[in-house]
């Protein structure tokens, strides 16, 4: 993965590189998303109200505040409308520098948002069993690129490695919310690899011109697998190498058009 700012990528692959994503936030003064992929808070408040904010047992006596991951925050401003709702138990992890380090200084006044520069195929930093809910707004959706029909062997590889650490951080009742502009037929089989997860699927925006879907993932019992990284590290700041190019947040602006 280069560093340089001038380096060129294929369209499709483009949202794996950090360069594309600090070139994109560069400009942003983390006031206001430069692009609220798929659906915005109001538009998700209902699927949000059904599968967090009415869960019974998310919330506890003694843990009144469940602790939320945002895979791929960019500069969504989701994090901060939980917050005003009382959600002030929230991590939101990107892999753009320029971004991470926006946010924070943007929203320092919002009281237990942590924002984190992480490699999501590899969340150093978060315990296992310590998530209850990973939300996932397009993340998952750009870490794919190729056919649909037979995706290339580095897809299935970035994915898998993705929905294997969201298993790890994720509680024994927690839950993974996954929203997508793509087709069940394809993300299904991706959502199902390695059979971590039980799935159901909730179709969004029904009265829009474009479909979204939301899926609620509710985490299987098993062994972690000897690869599988379950370091506590700190990972507030950024790795000691630079990671291989992953997906992490947003789609193509075409995508966007398409969905909007």
């Amino acid at each position: 993965m280069s560093n340089g700012s001038n380096k060129t990528f294929n369209r499709d692959q483009q949202f794996g590189h950090a360069e594309y994503w600090d070139e994109r936030y560069k400009d942003s003064d983390g006031s206001a998303p430069t692009h609220e992929w798929l659906l915005s808070f109001v538009d998700l408040e209902p699927f949000l109200k059904t599968n967090l904010f009415d869960v019974p047992g998310l919330r506890s006596q003694d843990d009144p505040h469940p602790l939320v991951l945002h895979l791929g925050s960019g500069d969504s401003t989701i994090p901060i409308d939980l917050s005003r709702l009382g959600y002030t138990s929230q991590i939101c992890a990107d892999f753009s520098p320029t971004v991470v380090c926006l946010m924070r200084e943007q929203h320092a006044s919002f009281p237990g948002i942590e924002w984190r520069l992480l490699d999501l195929r590899d969340m150093q930093g978060i315990p296992p069993n310590s998530i209850d809910v990973a939300f996932d707004k397009s993340t998952l959706d750009a870490m794919i690129y190729g056919s649909p029909w037979s995706p290339p062997p580095e897809v299935k590889k970035n994915t898998g490695a993705y929905l294997q650490e969201v298993h790890r951080v994720l509680k024994p009742t927690g839950r993974f919310l996954c929203i997508t502009f793509r087709q069940p037929h394809f993300m299904k089989p991706l959502l199902s690899q390695g059979g971590l997860f039980d799935l159901d699927m909730k179709v969004l925006n029904e009265r829009g011109s474009f479909n979204y879907y939301g899926y609620i993932s509710r985490k299987k019992s098993r062994s972690l697998s000897p690869t599988t990284s379950t370091s506590t590290s700190s990972s507030t700041s950024a790795p000691a190498s630079t990671p291989p190019a992953i997906p992490i947040s947003g789609v193509s602006d075409d995508a966007g058009a398409q969905e909007e």
